[in-house]
């Protein structure tokens, strides 16, 4: 039996795929996102699958928990995106795993500025690092990151999981996503905080 936010986020992994199956590529990543289209009109769309990841993920026993908008197709937004972005506790002991399990699925790590980073656990320790994998792009931040009056670690303990054969996900829960996205105040994320307002 699989949790039927991961059939959301499976079928609406596969409607992205098909929509950019005959796009060009643009060169444009997640970090070059518009801020009311999303990374739906990034390069990031082009084969996007997270599920590699996240299995990886699972395998490795790193409890890393799904925000963004991956997080809000999980609670059932209509909106498609073409990046992951992550959030974990920041504690070194966890690091070497989070490592093992980008370095399994080949993920290039970069630094904020955009700069290639080994993938070594001491790179993991940054605020925020972004990611390159087969399938899944995005940002892998912690509660180092400043998040104004957001309390990170409390958001990090709420998160929900969902289940499938082999496979746990951690996300976050829609109140806290709802949060997340009224404190960043772009266009997408105030239209896609009042969709999942809509959805209670």
């Amino acid at each position: 039996m699989i949790d039927e936010p991961l059939e959301r986020l499976r079928a609406a992994a596969r409607r992205t795929r098909e929509l950019a199956l005959n796009r060009a590529g643009t060169g444009l990543g997640h970090e070059d996102a518009d801020d009311d289209v999303g990374t739906i009109g990034t390069d990031g769309a082009l084969g996007f699958d997270p599920f590699p990841l996240l299995e990886a993920l699972h395998r490795h026993g790193v409890r890393a928990v799904v925000i963004g908008q991956v997080a809000g197709i999980m609670h059932g937004s209509a909106e498609l995106t073409g990046d992951l972005d992550l959030l974990w506790d920041g504690e070194p002991v966890h690091a070497p795993a989070l490592a093992a399990a980008f370095m399994s699925v080949d993920a290039r790590l970069s630094d904020e500025t955009g700069a290639p980073m080994a993938t070594h656990p001491d790179a993991l320790l940054r605020p925020k690092v972004q990611f390159t994998a087969p399938g899944a792009s995005g940002d892998c931040c912690t509660p180092a990151l400043p998040w104004g009056d957001l309390r990170v670690r409390e958001i990090l303990d709420r998160a929900v999981t969902a289940h499938g054969p082999g496979l746990e996900v951690h996300y976050v829960s829609r109140e806290d996503l709802i949060r997340m996205r009224r404190a960043m105040g772009r266009p997408k994320d105030l239209r896609r905080a009042a969709e999942l307002d809509g959805l209670a």
